[in-house]
């Protein structure tokens, strides 16, 4: 293996010693549901439960502690979310002054925690490329130290530490580990452990967003993706306009696979994560258990891991996402249609519903649409559905009713 992987390793041990009472030990939690779902074991390793809510604490702390003397005169990062708490986290528990240069477009609540940890913020530019021209400038103009959030040995060591750690917890190596690729760091600490521990005994496979998969289109299909096939979604944190010089050569030695993922299937996973594992995770950390449910991992009878790698979401997204695999799985349904506008007629459509044990969430009442004839009026109902084959029966028994009601979506 080459001199680099070498050094993320080494770094790796040491950084497990300087981040113990640092950095949490987070849970690997068996999954019935998900294992049931693949045909594999399956473990979650929930770093969406890790000091800051990222996994990016420990790299940014062992990066920190690194600098030695240098530390005093303070570091300078750029970030929208993880990294700059992570790094903010850091400098706060090792007493050193932190800036953190983040866009005018990021989050209130990510601004919010970052200065709770004692970082400057300063708020430049509207892309995060922009903000980190700003950090270097800040860099040269005082002589801080740019704390990179991923193309550094350092910060690869620290993160390499999970690796370690599952391990330990496993009691011996899994057969596959699945690790969300966005800068490259996380996959590039994780894989050389693992690799250097146990070869090819153990797969490592990065997960990318199907809208911009930089380094599966540079790796395996020979192509650059430019800046201008920057795009956004739900897999926000795995979004870098360019890939790293260091984790670049680490993935092309070691890492066995790069697969990608759509939003629509990394909702689905957040969504059952929630549900079923009672784990939030933003759509970034659930992006490497949306490959394996979606069979772009097969892990069918083996032991396999999916990094959780955080969980800072806001919540008005949860709830979008909620409602929407709801609506996809028909445990809502909206039911529209048209009563006659006189005394009874709404509760005979609520009866009917009852019957077919139908919970009525919501309920509209038009008398005034423009779509219906006078002495009508548009009734629209929103209900949660006790079984999805339910819902034609309970439009028949409204048409018996005398009254024509459709699903909507």
């Amino acid at each position: 293996m080459s001199r680099l992987v070498d050094e993320i390793y080494e770094g790796a041990l040491r950084a497990m010693e300087v981040l113990r009472g640092v950095a949490k030990e987070t849970p690997l939690d068996l999954s019935y549901t998900f294992s049931t779902m693949t045909g594999g074991e399956v473990y979650l390793k929930l770093e969406n439960l890790q000091k800051t809510g990222s996994f990016k604490v420990r790299g940014a702390y062992y990066k920190i502690w690194r600098l030695g003397e240098a530390a005093r005169r303070g570091v300078v990062a750029a970030s929208a979310g993880n990294h700059a708490q992570g790094v903010a986290y850091a400098a706060k528990l090792l007493g050193v002054k932190a800036t953190i240069v983040m866009p005018t477009t990021a989050p209130l609540s990510k601004i919010l925690a970052t200065k709770s940890y004692g970082a400057e913020v300063i708020l430049y530019g509207s892309l995060v490329d922009e903000s980190i021209r700003r950090a270097h400038e800040i860099e040269r103009e005082t002589g801080v130290t740019f704390i990179h959030p991923f193309d550094d040995v350092d910060v690869m060591a620290g993160q390499g530490t999970i690796a370690l750690e599952l391990i330990g917890q496993l009691g011996g190596p899994p057969d596959v580990v699945v690790v969300p690729v966005g800068g490259g760091g996380l996959i590039s600490g994780i894989s050389a452990v693992l690799k250097k521990r146990y070869g090819q005994r153990v797969k490592v496979i990065g997960v990318e967003p199907s809208y911009m998969p930089k380094y599966r289109a540079l790796i395996k299909e020979g192509r650059e993706l430019g800046p201008e096939s920057y795009s956004s979604g739900l897999m926000d944190g795995l979004l870098v306009k360019v890939v790293g010089t260091l984790t670049r050569q680490v993935i092309e030695e070691l890492v066995d696979d790069l697969v990608t993922v759509n939003d629509r299937e990394v909702a689905k996973a957040m969504f059952l994560l929630l549900e079923r594992a009672k784990t939030l995770a933003e759509g970034a950390g659930a992006a490497s258990l949306a490959a394996m449910l979606e069979g772009k991992v097969n892990v069918k009878g083996l032991k396999a891991v999916a990094i959780i790698s955080g969980g800072n979401v806001d919540l008005t997204r949860i709830a979008n996402i909620i409602n929407y695999e709801l609506y996809s799985a028909r445990r809502l349904v909206k039911l529209v249609g048209a009563v006659p506008d006189q005394p009874g007629w709404l509760d005979r459509v609520l009866r009917r519903l009852a019957e077919a044990r139908f919970n009525v969430v919501d309920i509209r009442h038009d008398r005034f649409a423009p779509s219906i004839m006078p002495g009508w009026a548009m009734v629209e109902v929103l209900v949660e559905a006790p079984d999805p084959d339910a819902v034609p029966e309970a439009i028949e028994a409204l048409r018996r009713e005398g009254l024509e009601f459709r699903e909507v979506y």
